[in-house]
């Protein structure tokens, strides 16, 4: 092979560029150390979730472990449930309602939907900021305690157990709300409290151990079986004809301070996370039935029902369905009942907005929800919660907005109000006070909370000496990180006092929707908006599938 000398120089002058141009940045490249880019610095809603997570372990009942990271709790109601037919194994575990020391199951089993709800939505969030694990195991926490309410390996039953603990009004006699003493110092009797019904009770047990079971289905498929069957358990329960009566009604104990106004609306909730959980039409059938809505009155326009809360379901029932409707638009003959839920869901956010005026606002800016009644900050962070969350139905289906009648409502103005209520809680209002404990610079520090309130210092205080600390003005020697207070009233003025519960007592119901408003508004590394299709994973097809093919035509 011949080769001229001009032609051999050429090609080593090509190699040779080719090298400096390819090669070796390459080289240099691969030989620099490599860095991992840093996470985005974590929003203040991320902030105040990683705190308001933290209330439910100061809130936990039972056997701790040392993982439980609040350094002023200890092992607590280890004898619960031992005047039960469960005394074998008791009723330890669970969670403490708010700051006494009753655990009551209705609202118990409320947050525990709210915090899987919130999981299933938002899974994505809560790994990227290192708190999935935390939140699954605060739940598994609550649906471990609430399985052990009713014998969860029988198909029917006939009692449910609805709180443990508790007392009469103007009790003078020792209990949970006549003493003031630590979980963990507790001597007076706490019964266990049965009822033979109850659909409410029963239907919000079921949509929390529905809702966890779509939490644990990849995770822990054995659990969340188990927490199926004993879902379809209560309802099985909450459904009899012959229990059709609510679970507080004439009992001293429960309907002073949890008392239900009905039971459709957890028919409809229990029903619809049912369905999800285990792909029965029936349950389907259920929740989209026209007596439903009827007897729940959730056509009728009533602004008070647009309320989500422990006791009222309605709202957050009807947006569940609307989620099928616009994901998975299943049609008849689910169709009609669907759009219905779906418009009045659109009305629910539109009684939210300021220029509809359905609701009082303080001039700071904190809707009323409740009229002005104490304790309003749960109304409005359980309302927080839907609106973010509808935005990010429709933006995940590239829908702008919606209707208010001849008003257009772009998402953005959703979450404009979603985001005005949040940033209220956490300082943004008038008196510049966050109402979350340990966020922020100024916060209450004289929560009415029993555990809180009394010092640390491995000395017990009998049921009347700790009055001295309930009175006492000075602030609490342990702050109960993350508890939402029940917060200001409607001048936006706000009473930090021990002894006033309607300004600076948290409840489990409560700290649940905050935690939930703020993971859907939480800005983080995986901010894609919601996990459209994990909760739709054990929902059958929804048409008849395509015939196969032919055989081939043979002559």
């Amino acid at each position: 092979m011949v080769c001229s000398r001009k032609a051999f120089k050429w090609s080593l002058i090509s190699i040779g560029i080719a090298f400096l141009v390819i090669a070796l940045p390459t080289i240099i490249v691969k030989a620099i150390p490599k860095h991992k880019s840093r996470p985005p610095a974590p929003d203040d809603y991320t902030r105040a979730l990683h705190k308001a997570l933290l209330f439910f372990n100061a809130q936990k009942s039972g056997k701790l472990g040392k993982s439980n990271g609040i350094s002023w709790r200890g092992d607590s109601g280890l004898q619960d449930g031992n005047d039960t037919v469960f005394k074998k194994r008791g009723l330890v575990g669970g969670y403490y309602d708010a700051g006494d020391n009753t655990k009551f199951n209705f609202p118990m089993a409320y947050a525990m939907t709210m915090l899987s709800w919130s999981c299933i939505e938002y899974s994505h969030k809560y790994r990227s900021i290192g708190e999935y694990t935390h939140l699954t195991d605060l739940i598994k926490w609550g649906t471990d305690y609430l399985l052990l309410n009713f014998n969860s390996s029988a198909a029917t039953v006939d009692h449910i157990y609805a709180q443990v603990g508790g007392s009469r009004n103007a009790s003078q006699t020792p209990d949970d709300h006549y003493c003031w003493e630590r979980p963990e110092d507790m001597d007076y009797p706490r019964p266990a409290i049965a009822v033979s019904a109850g659909p409410d009770l029963a239907g919000e047990m079921a949509a929390a151990l529905a809702a966890a079971s779509i939490v644990f289905r990849d995770s822990n498929a054995a659990y969340s079986r188990r927490l199926v069957r004993g879902a379809e358990t209560l309802f099985r329960f909450a459904r009899d004809q012959g229990r059709r009566r609510s679970y507080c009604r004439g009992n001293p104990f429960i309907e002073p301070y949890y008392n239900s106004t009905g039971y459709y609306d957890e028919y409809m909730w229990g029903a619809t996370w049912l369905y999800y959980a285990t792909g029965n039409n029936t349950y389907l059938s259920l929740a989209t039935n026209r007596g439903l809505p009827k007897n729940s009155r959730a056509f009728l326009g009533i602004p008070d029902l647009s309320v989500p809360s422990w006791d009222n379901k309605l709202p957050a029932a009807m947006l569940l369905l609307t989620r099928f409707r616009i994901f998975l638009s299943p049609g008849y003959p689910y169709e009609d009942m669907l759009r219905m839920y779906h418009n009045v869901t659109a009305l629910n956010m539109c009684s939210y907005l300021p220029q509809f005026a359905v609701f009082n606002w303080t001039k700071g800016g904190l809707i009323q929800l409740n009229h002005g009644r104490p304790q309003p900050l749960q109304y409005a962070a359980n309302a927080a919660f839907l609106a973010s969350l509808f935005a990010d139905y429709l933006n995940a289906t590239d829908v702008p907005g919606f209707n208010c009648g001849p008003n257009f409502i772009p998402i953005h103005v959703l979450r404009s109000f979603a985001t005005s209520q949040v940033d209220y809680i956490m300082g943004k209002n008038p008196l510049k006070m966050s109402y979350i404990v340990g966020y922020g610079d100024k916060f209450p520090r004289h929560v009415h909370h029993r555990g809180a309130s009394i010092p640390h210092n491995k000395r017990r205080y009998s049921c009347t000496g700790g009055w001295k600390w309930k009175d006492s003005s000075k602030p609490n020697p342990n702050n109960v990180t993350g508890a939402m207070v029940g917060g200001p009233d409607r001048f936006d003025h706000f009473h930090d006092s021990r002894n006033n519960y309607s300004y600076t007592e948290p409840t489990l119901a409560g700290n649940a929707g905050l935690v939930a408003a703020l993971v859907s508004l939480t800005v983080t590394d995986a901010n894609y908006g919601i996990d459209k299709n994990s909760i739709f994973e054990a929902v059958p097809p929804l048409y008849p599938q395509s015939p196969p093919p032919p055989p081939p035509w043979r002559p």
